[in-house]
C-alpha cells in the first residue's frame, strides 16, 4: 500500500483527493435506517441485486449478474444490444415552484433557464461562489413555474433552500415523492411504445411527456446516463406505486429481452459522460473537466459563481490557468478492467515512475478493444497523443509491479446515440451550450 503521493500537484485543492492505493478492502455493507431505502430497493433485491453502494444517502444497486455468470460485461452486452431497466431512485427530485421559480433557477445554474421551454429538460451544473461544481443534475421544466432538479450524487436540497434564505424569492423548494427508473438500450423505444403508446416516438432529446403506466402518473424524458438510446420514467407518488410501475415494465419488457442491470458505467465512460464525486466535485471547476460549454459568455442574468468563472476564463486566455490538472481521456494497456476501480489509480510520465496524475473512471471497452479511462493529468501532459504510463493493480497489469502504457486521446471514445450538448457545440465550433 502506497502513502499519499507527493508528486501529484493538488496545490489548488483545499482537501486533496486521497490517492493511497488500498485496493478493494472488502467490507459488508451495513443496512440501517440512517440510509434511505428507495421504493424500488426490495424490487432490485428480488431481481438479483448482490451488491450496492450509497448515493445521495440512498442505497444504490450496483450489480445484478455475479462475476462467475458474466458480471458487468454481461450487463454491458444487454445494454448495448437489447434493453435494460435501472433503479435510479437515488436521483432525488428537488422541486422549485412558484412565481419566482424561473428567476431563482436561472440564478443557481450557469446556463440560461429562460431558454428552457416547458416540457423540456437540460443537463446543467450548479456552482458555488468559487466556481466549483456542486451538482450536475438534469433539470426538468414541467411548466412556467415548476422545475425539478434530478440530482447527481450530492445533496443540493439544502444548498437551494439556503440560497433562498438570503434571496427571499417567492418559491417553494422541496424534495418530492418522485423516483425515476431508466430504460436504456437500442430496444428502448419499442418498449416505451408498448408502455405509453406511440406518442413517445415524438419526444425530442431531453423532451418530456406526461403519461400513465399501469394507472400510475409518470413523466417520461428521452435522456439517460448510458450513451445509448434511452428514457427515464419519473414516477409520481413513488412510495405508493413502485411495485405497479416496476412490474408493468418487467411484463412489457419480456418480448424485448429486458434485463435489470446496474447503471452502465462501462458505456457512459465511452460516451465521456461524467460522474459527480468520481470525475469532479465541489473543488473542480468546469474548465478542468470538459464542461466549459456549460459556462455561457452572454447569459443575461447573474448566477452564483459567475464572477469567479469569468475571471478564470480570462486567466486561461492569458495563459495563466488557476488550476494545475485537467481531465482527459486515455487509452490504456493492461489486461481487461472488468469492474469498478476501488482506488484512483496513478499515472506517471512516459519516462518516469513518480505519479503525476490519476485515473477517475477506468474500464475495458470491448467495442474499442482496449482499456479506457478518464483521469487528471498536468496541463502540460494533456495534449492528445501524449504518452504516459499507468500503474494498474496486479490483477490488471500486464506485468505485476510494472506500469502499462497510456496515451491521451479524444473524448468521447465512442459517441452517444444522442450527441451531448458539448458534442453539438463542438461540431458548431462553439464553447457554450447557450
Amino acid at each position: 500500500m502506497r502513502g499519499q503521493p507527493r508528486g501529484v500537484d493538488q496545490s489548488d485543492r483545499i482537501v486533496p483527493i486521497n490517492l493511497r492505493q488500498t485496493g478493494r478492502t472488502p467490507a459488508e455493507l451495513l443496512i440501517s435506517t440512517r440510509v434511505r431505502k428507495s421504493p424500488f430497493w426490495h424490487l432490485s433485491h428480488a431481481a438479483g441485486c448482490w451488491r450496492a453502494t450509497v448515493y445521495n444517502r440512498i442505497y444504490h444497486p450496483r450489480g445484478y449478474i455475479r462475476p462467475e455468470d458474466g458480471g458487468a460485461l454481461a450487463e454491458h452486452e444487454a445494454l448495448t444490444q437489447h434493453v435494460t431497466l435501472w433503479n435510479v431512485a437515488v436521483e432525488r427530485q428537488i422541486r422549485v415552484t412558484g412565481p419566482d421559480a424561473e428567476r431563482f433557477v436561472d440564478y443557481v445554474i450557469t446556463r440560461d433557464a429562460t431558454r428552457i421551454q416547458p416540457m423540456r429538460a437540460r443537463y446543467v451544473i450548479l456552482c458555488n461562489e468559487k466556481g466549483g461544481i456542486l451538482n450536475d443534475p438534469v433539470l426538468l421544466r414541467l411548466s412556467d413555474s415548476e422545475f425539478w432538479f434530478s440530482l447527481s450524487d450530492s445533496d443540493a436540497l439544502y444548498w437551494l433552500q439556503g440560497v433562498n434564505v438570503g434571496l427571499r424569492m417567492d418559491v417553494e423548494i422541496d424534495e418530492i415523492d418522485v423516483c425515476p427508473v431508466q430504460i436504456q438500450g437500442p430496444k428502448s423505444l419499442p418498449l416505451m411504445v408498448d408502455l405509453v403508446g406511440s406518442r413517445v416516438r415524438d419526444i425530442p432529446y431531453y423532451g418530456l411527456l406526461e403519461a400513465e403506466i399501469a394507472g400510475c402518473s409518470v413523466v417520461v424524458s428521452q435522456s439517460g446516463f448510458s450513451g445509448e438510446k434511452g428514457y427515464e420514467i419519473f414516477l409520481r407518488d413513488a412510495t405508493l406505486n413502485a411495485e405497479r410501475l416496476w412490474n408493468a415494465v418487467l411484463q412489457a419488457g419480456k418480448p424485448h429481452r429486458l434485463m435489470v442491470i446496474a447503471p452502465g458505467h462501462q458505456r457512459r465512460i465511452q460516451a465521456g459522460i461524467l460522474s459527480w464525486g468520481q470525475d469532479m466535485d465541489q473543488e473542480t471547476v468546469p474548465f478542468q473537466c470538459n464542461l466549459a460549454y456549460q459556462v455561457p459568455r452572454k447569459k443575461r442574468g447573474d448566477y452564483i459563481g459567475r464572477a469567479a468563472l469569468e475571471r478564470m476564463r480570462a486567466e486561461i486566455a492569458a495563459g495563466r490557468p488557476p488550476f494545475s490538472m485537467v481531465l482527459v481521456g486515455m487509452k490504456l494497456g493492461g489486461r481487461p478492467i472488468d469492474d469498478y476501480a476501488p482506488d484512483f489509480w496513478l499515472v506517471s510520465d512516459a519516462g518516469g515512475t513518480d505519479p503525476i496524475g490519476y485515473l477517475t473512471s477506468p474500464w475495458h471497452a470491448p467495442e474499442i478493444g482496449c482499456n479506457i479511462a478518464l483521469g487528471y493529468v498536468p496541463l502540460g501532459k494533456s495534449a492528445v497523443g501524449t504518452e504516459l504510463r499507468v500503474w494498474l493493480p496486479d490483477e490488471y497489469a500486464s506485468e505485476p509491479g510494472r506500469p502499462d502504457p497510456a496515451r491521451v486521446c479524444e473524448v468521447p471514445f465512442r459517441p452517444s446515440v444522442n450527441p451531448s450538448a458539448r458534442e453539438r457545440a463542438h461540431s458548431r465550433g462553439e464553447d457554450t451550450a447557450d
